[in-house]
This record gives C-alpha cells, structure tokens and sequence, in this order.
C-alpha cells in the first residue's frame, strides 16, 4: 500500500469549547500518510485548538481521534502527548536559549542511548543543512536558522506526524518564500506526514497536498489545492482563496443573468430567483471594439507581474477588478470591450452571509 493511500490521522466528530463557547464544531478529517495537510482559515476559525487536540495538549470534548497506531482520544481513552509520535513546531520556535542547537535537538530524543543520540542529531543536521550551527546558541541564529533548528528538533525523533503552528508568519516577506520552498523540500525528503495552519490561501496554495478550509469552527471544504480553487463551495470559500468580483443577477433557464454576460451553472433554482456570481479578477479580458460589454477604465495599477485594472460597467455602482499579465495600452478613461472566461466564474445561490469570524472566537485560532 502506498503512502498516498493509507490514513495517518481520522477525526471523527470533535468538538470543543472554552468557557462556554463553542470552538470547534462536529470535525470529521482525514489526514492522508506521506502528505502534507494545510489546515487554512482566519483568526478564530479554530484551526490551532484543532492542532492542539491532535496533539494532545487539550482533551477534546467530544468525538474521537485515531492514529496510525490506534485511538488517540476518545470516550475513556486519552493517550499522553509524549506517547502520540507526534512532533509540533511552535509558532515561536520555542527553542530553549540557553542549549545550543545539538542540545536543543537532542531534548526530544533523551530515550535514545547517547550514542544513538548524537548520530540521530548529525543526520538529521547534516539533511537539513544545520550542521554548522549545532555548537552555537539560539541568540546568535537568524529567524531562518531557527526555524530550521526547530524543524530539526521536531523531525529528529521520526514522528509518524508533524504539527506546524504559523511556521512562518515570524518571517519578512522575502525571507518567508525562501524559507517555505526549503521546509518543504525537507519535509518531502523525509517523505513526512505533516499538518500545517497558515492563515494565507497562497501559502496553502504553494505547501499543501490537501487543503481544509476552516470557519467559525467548522469545516468549510477540503480537497486539493485545483479543488479549493476551482471548485469553491460557497462565496466564503471562493473570496478566501482568491480575490473575487461579486454579481448578483437574475437565473433564467439555467443561467445567471448579469451586466457583463449570460453564465451557465449547475444548479437547480426558481426561475426568476437572485444568484450570486463569484468573478476571478483574471477572468475579465479586453477585446476588440464592440466584441464584449462597453467598460470604462477606472484606474489603472502597475504591480510589475501584471496590472491591475478597475473598470465601470453600466448600470453596476461597484468597480469590477481586473489582472491581467500583459501590458494594457487603454489609458484611464478609455472605453474599452469587457470580456469574461466562463471557466472561472462561480455561481451559487444568493443567500446572506457574515464573511467574518465570530469575535467570540477571535483568542482561539
């Protein structure tokens, strides 16, 4: 059986609550063995209590979690953390500064003989490109060196899973993409069944096997990165990986009736009933004179890979949004032809919606 097909982690059913409030509702997830699982959503969603109770650092409440190895949690049965094989990198690194980096790493393996300490200690380093940094202090590291240092402690003692909390959200911009490209090449080097929360869709997008888009407590879709993308459930899973034009338009025998075209969807509505059209900046083109719906350039933004476009469309009162990744010679207040690639509009039913996270989740990510 390959690593893609067995079953590293189920959740059946959790739920959880702090103080009265509910934090997590009815989770039920499988984490796929040798993948890596990013567990995506806004401050509150509960993707990092979630973590928690994976890792045995909270009970659950109710509902039951399984390993590899059998019941983790579950009525009358609680396995310890340090019995789960689990290893969870901290958001903050959480390396000890008075140990150097050898210690560090070696804290999670002091079940080994001492011999078997060190040579488990130097593989690891010598595959994470660490090894020059085993004698020194965590004061004296850059924020990349220790989150490699605490990628090492976390992966020394083989986990059958890795918990990662915002692994890089303490990194600039710059260094953070340098930093995500190396954590993942060494987590598919050591074939690792990893869970990573990150509150960024492209970071997602770019780490993740599968995706499970979280909100308010519960689970808003999961599926491959193509699936989130390109077949959001609803307009909070469709604006939260992406950004979106919203249109809301007339259905009419199988298609959604709006301004700027006539949209065909799957889906069973009254006739004459409102529906929400769910529009990629990127789905919008320029055509020649009179081939699309008339539109005036609103504005016009240069961001180096492409420009960014705002265009009026009579009668809609909101600017639509447009990227595009070849120079636009129209000038501001040119008119121009609007046309739009079916493929990467999404329709759903108009129904209404908070987009935001309860703030009385706001303290448990």
């Amino acid at each position: 059986m390959s690593a893609a097909s067995r079953i590293a982690l189920r959740l059946d059913g959790v739920s959880h609550a702090f103080s009265g409030t509910q934090v997590l509702s009815d989770i039920s997830l499988e984490i796929p063995a040798g993948q890596i699982t990013c567990l995506l959503g806004q401050s509150g969603c509960g993707k990092s209590t979630l973590l928690r109770l994976i890792s045995g650092i909270e009970r659950p409440q109710a509902g039951r979690i399984s390993g590899a190895s059998g019941l983790l949690s579950g009525p009358g049965l609680f396995v310890e953390p340090e019995e789960r094989s689990i290893g969870f990198m901290f958001q903050d690194y959480a390396l000890f500064p008075h140990l150097t980096v050898f210690d560090n790493i070696a804290f999670g393996l002091r079940r080994l003989p001492r011999a078997d300490r060190a040579t488990r200690i130097e593989e690891t380093a010598a595959l994470i490109g660490i090894t020059h940094l085993l004698p020194r202090y965590p004061d004296a590291l850059s924020g990349g060196e220790q989150q490699r240092v605490a990628l090492a402690r976390a992966l020394a003692p083989r986990p059958q899973l890795i918990l990662m909390d915002e692994p890089f959200s303490n990194l600039d911009q710059g260094l953070r993409e340098k930093v995500r490209s190396q954590t993942l090449a060494i987590l598919r080097d050591f074939e690792a069944t990893a869970i990573v929360v990150t509150h960024d869709p492209q970071e997602a997008l770019a780490m993740g096997d599968q995706i499970v888009l979280m909100r308010a407590g519960r689970i808003e879709q999961s599926g491959t990165p193509f699936d989130i993308y390109d077949h959001p459930v609803s307009p909070y899973a469709a604006e939260f990986i992406g950004p979106c034009n919203r249109l809301t338009g007339l259905w009419q025998d199988g298609h959604l009736e709006t301004p700027i075209g006539r949209f065909p969807a799957a889906l069973d509505l009254p006739e004459g009933s409102l529906a929400l059209a769910c529009i990629r900046p990127q789905a919008l083109t320029l055509g020649e004179a009179g081939e699309g719906i008339p539109a005036r350039v609103l504005s016009k933004t240069f961001v180096g890979e492409s420009e960014q476009i705002e265009l009026l469309v009579h009668p809609l009162g909101e600017p639509l949004r447009m990227h595009s990744h070849r120079r636009i010679p129209a000038p501001v207040g040119a008119q121009v032809s609007l046309l739009t690639n079916n493929a990467e509009v999404h329709i759903f039913p108009r129904e209404e919606e908070d987009t935001t996270a309860p703030a009385a989740l706001s303290g448990h990510n």
